[in-house]
């Protein structure tokens, strides 16, 4: 017993040693204005010098443009499709220049496109008795689903594709936008009372803040259609300018 006394004195008189020694030390850290938590190293990642992907600069950094449905079935009149817009070839130069201007303001560009199964079966219901054997209006993989001649996909664009008239339905449309922080919508395309007005109005209902429509950018199967619908969207706000007024 007397042993086991001695040995347990000792050690007490070790733990009273250290408790001093470290009160000591974490003193004079507090003194000499250190920190009294050791430091972590930190990441060399350094988010200011990687910028968000995409990002445009200046004014129109927080606008998109969406291209829809600029394919050789909808606007090719040598594809013979049935889903041909009869003025949907006639606007194709103004929708590349269009672009041309979207890049070099910056603007994030994407392609909206449909590309259908062979079956058909995400179609809309009243259109899949134009699908058999393979083929039918946009099928993905045929040369009727690719963008007319002149219009190309460039690093930096994004494609997106939809299977309903709204380029918003059903897809990760709105996600991708918001992510990218973009607020304004610029829209060119086929054909107006459709897929245009259809995005159009989902833009409007998921508040973007300006959604802007070039009027000779866009077209449908005939003038007075197309007028009529731009003049249903001007009514819940949304710009109309042509390609030359947006320019400048």
């Amino acid at each position: 017993m007397p042993s086991h006394l001695a040995l347990l004195s000792c050690l007490l008189v070790l733990v009273l040693s250290l408790d001093k020694f470290l009160l000591h030390y974490l003193k004079r850290r507090w003194h000499s204005g250190g920190s009294i938590i050791p430091r972590i190293p930190t990441s060399p990642f350094n988010f200011k010098s990687h910028p968000r992907p995409m990002a445009a600069a200046g004014k129109w950094s927080e606008t998109a443009m969406l291209v829809i449905d600029m394919q050789k079935d909808f606007v090719d009149p040598a594809m013979a499709s049935p889903m041909l817009v009869a003025g949907g070839e006639a606007v194709i130069p103004t929708v590349a220049e269009a672009v041309a201007v979207a890049r070099e303001r910056g603007i994030f560009v994407v392609w909206v496109v449909r590309e259908h199964d062979p079956s058909g079966r995400d179609v809309e219901l009243f259109r899949r008795h134009l699908y058999s054997g393979g083929k039918g209006p946009t099928v993905k993989g045929l040369k009727g689903a690719e963008l007319a001649d002149g219009l190309v996909i460039k690093e930096g664009d994004y494609k997106l594709v939809k299977t309903r008239f709204s380029a918003f339905f059903a897809t990760h449309l709105d996600s991708v936008l918001k992510t990218l922080g973009i607020k304004n919508l610029v829209i060119v395309g086929i054909q107006t009372p459709n897929c245009i007005r259809q995005t159009v109005f989902d833009a409007v209902e998921l508040d973007y803040e300006k959604v802007t429509v070039l009027i000779d950018a866009t077209a449908a199967a005939r003038p007075d259609i197309h007028l009529s619908n731009i003049r249903d969207m001007k009514t819940i706000g949304v710009e109309t300018p042509t390609l030359e007024e947006w320019r400048h």
